[in-house]
């Protein structure tokens, strides 16, 4: 009897014990009904009701995984608080649904955010967060493996021998796969990225510079240039063109404790601010998902006493971002809070 209790004791010790989440924290004037209207995101809507926005998909009283289409809010639609069970919870009200008396009470049928057919215009519902802010880097930028690079298919000529080339040439590609992709991007290698701390190659940045469509599969191939944003050259490679990427995402926070650095943003080292885009020095190899969030630390600076450091100040939480393309090893994240000028180097890490 006594093994079995000191067993039983351990069993308990040793389990794991249940992690509960902190509760979502509402705004201290939050509304009891919002009017979505043109221009909304669902970042911006989240922080009307919530201090931290990214806990948006708990307000819902449901994981992330089960909204599967949490961007289906329109202008028009109404965001009801509803406390009626004591734990806060969202809902979403069509246009149709809210009576035309202003005076009168809405009717509250819930509208689910899943999957299922949807009759209004997608092109309608608000985004997440502003598109206009990360469409270059959707459309215009890619990051690759080097040996992705080198192993591309490549621009070895135009059609009369021409170098440079642009919209209504043709030219020859060298290493297209024969197949039924017919449309390919065309890309310029940018700069290497490196990572600061190990000073590995973490990849290769590529930029668009147009579309070519195949004519004749060969060796070499022959394409058509229907589109070019600046001259095409010799050496240029070629990706599968992708139709459409994710432009809407659910904020969140990340599953695990991640921690990376920034590395630049758009070109730039310092004054970064608030819907700046930032390169991270991790990806989806480091747990890194769309939509996660992340706080941005400034190293607390060291107080000197001579040539002494007496005492390193806490790290000083400036800001929010919040991923919207990843990689293996780096990703893309929208500056949305700073309350100091970010800069090259900040760290950031799961809030």
């Amino acid at each position: 009897m006594r093994r079995l209790i000191i067993s039983s004791i351990l069993v308990l010790i040793l389990s794991p014990l249940p992690v509960f989440a902190e509760a979502p924290k509402l705004q201290d004037n939050v509304p009891n009904r919002y009017v979505v209207v043109p221009g909304d995101t669902l970042w911006g809507i989240a922080g009307r009701f919530l201090k931290n926005p990214w806990k948006w998909p708990e307000l819902w009283g449901e994981n992330r995984e089960e909204i599967q289409n949490p961007h289906l809010i329109y202008p028009g639609d109404v965001i009801v608080l509803d406390t009626s069970g004591g734990t806060p919870h969202l809902r979403v009200l069509s246009s149709s649904q809210v009576s035309s008396d202003p005076g009168a009470p809405p009717n509250l049928e819930t509208v689910r955010l899943s999957p299922g057919i949807q009759t209004r215009d997608l092109g309608r519902a608000i985004p997440s967060i502003p598109i206009s802010a990360i469409a270059p880097f959707l459309n215009n930028t890619r990051i690759v493996e080097e040996k992705s690079w080198n192993e591309a298919p490549k621009v070895v000529s135009g059609d009369n021998y021409d170098y440079i080339l642009g919209a209504g040439s043709s030219a020859f590609v060298e290493g297209l796969p024969s197949g039924s992709i017919v449309r390919w991007d065309i890309f310029r290698k940018g700069r290497k990225i490196f990572d600061p701390d190990s000073g590995k190659l973490l990849g290769v940045q590529v930029d668009y510079c147009g579309e070519g469509r195949v004519t004749k599969f060969d060796h070499p191939s022959r394409i058509d240039i229907v589109k070019s944003t600046r001259e095409i050259d010799v050496g240029d490679r070629l990706y599968p063109t992708v139709d459409s990427l994710i432009t809407h995402y659910i904020p969140h926070s990340p599953d695990t404790q991640v921690k990376g650095r920034i590395l630049s943003a758009d070109g730039k080292t310092t004054q970064i601010g608030k819907n700046d885009v930032v390169l991270l020095n991790i990806g989806t190899q480091d747990g890194i998902e769309l939509g996660d969030v992340l706080a941005v630390y400034r190293k607390g600076k060291d107080i000197m006493s001579g040539r002494k450091v007496d005492v390193t100040l806490p790290d000083d939480r400036i800001g929010l971002v919040l991923v919207f393309r990843a990689y293996e090893h780096v990703s893309y994240a929208l500056v949305m809070q700073s309350k100091d000028t970010i800069s090259a180097s900040d760290t950031v890490k799961t809030p």
